[in-house]
């Protein structure tokens, strides 16, 4: 799995930082593409790195303020535009699919492909063949929600090499016990494919936390989580300015890291207001409380080997 970031700043954007979006790409699952949120001139940002609109199937609209969705329209008459014909779903707060289509009537864009906007609430929850999907709504100043996304696990890998030393040729036989079946060989021996398989592999985990004050609803979406993506929009000693705006600390999503057991922690959603060393003090803060943390900044790629 790949975090590609396309836009890690908060409300405008600077010359360091566009506004919200990024890219979460499955190797394991036919290099489908998701993408969280799609600020203004998401589509320019994926033209700088390995990401493809066509290979975007899914996207997940945290809230409806314009830094998070103010790119779609465009994002999607491109993926028209250039050839993309395989359907795209998105899920979004209530009111995205009034704006969708009317942008798209009055620009006269025609879509190439099926879309489909489904509308979120907190608690939702649903499942397809490689993923389980949970949403919760946050604290925010309109309706904004969090993610989490759990990869279904996979079943330990056939250990050829016993059956092989048992002189038993690959076959039917290997599917069955691959399977986990009980099996009969000719010379009437069973074997119990549980037995000749490796440890099963979990799953990723992972949870995106859009715009929110500090809020236990982010602590159960990390819960036990291998990678947390928190907004961090300020620094620690600005709580009561963070909680006015409806916004975190670095050391607040640090808080929430530490507490729900996370492996890894990368802060996005950062204000422009910070200059370059104050982001160091910034990623500093958070560490002292989460040592596993992450700052993102546009250009910036995280990879996950599953092992």
């Amino acid at each position: 799995m790949r975090v590609q970031f396309l836009g890690t700043g908060a409300g405008i954007p600077s010359k360091q930082r566009n506004v919200s979006s990024l890219a979460i790409q499955w190797y394991q699952h036919g290099g489908q593409t998701w993408l969280i949120d799609c600020g203004e001139a998401t589509q320019h940002q994926i033209l700088q790195y390995p990401v493809k609109l066509n290979k975007i199937n899914q996207i997940f609209i945290t809230h409806l303020h314009g830094d998070h969705i103010y790119g779609l329209p465009g994002l999607l008459g491109s993926r028209s535009f250039q050839g993309g014909e395989s359907p795209l779903r998105i899920y979004a707060p209530k009111g995205l699919q009034e704006w969708i289509h009317v942008s798209l009537q009055i620009s006269s864009t025609h879509l190439r492909y099926s879309l489909e906007i489904i509308e979120i609430y907190d608690g939702m929850t649903w499942s397809d063949d490689s993923f389980h999907y949970v949403v919760k709504q946050l604290e925010h100043g309109i309706p904004s929600f969090g993610f989490r996304f759990e990869e279904k696990g996979q079943s330990g890998a056939l250990q050829v090499h016993k059956l092989q030393q048992m002189g038993i040729a690959p076959g039917p036989l290997y599917q069955q016990l691959k399977q986990g079946k009980k099996v009969q060989l000719e010379d009437g021996t069973w074997l119990n494919g549980a037995d000749y398989l490796s440890d099963p592999v979990q799953g990723l985990r992972m949870a995106v936390v859009g715009d929110t004050r500090f809020t236990l609803a982010s602590h159960e979406l990390a819960d036990g989580v291998d990678l947390l993506i928190h907004e961090a929009t300020f620094r620690a000693g600005q709580e009561e300015l963070a909680r006015n705006f409806f916004h975190s600390t670095s050391t607040q999503a640090a808080t929430i890291a530490k507490q729900a057991n996370v492996k890894q922690l990368i802060l996005n959603h950062i204000s422009s207001r910070y200059q370059p060393d104050e982001i160091e003090q910034l990623l500093a803060e958070a560490q002292f409380i989460f040592p596993q943390t992450l700052i993102s900044y546009d250009g910036f790629a995280f990879e996950w080997d599953q092992k």
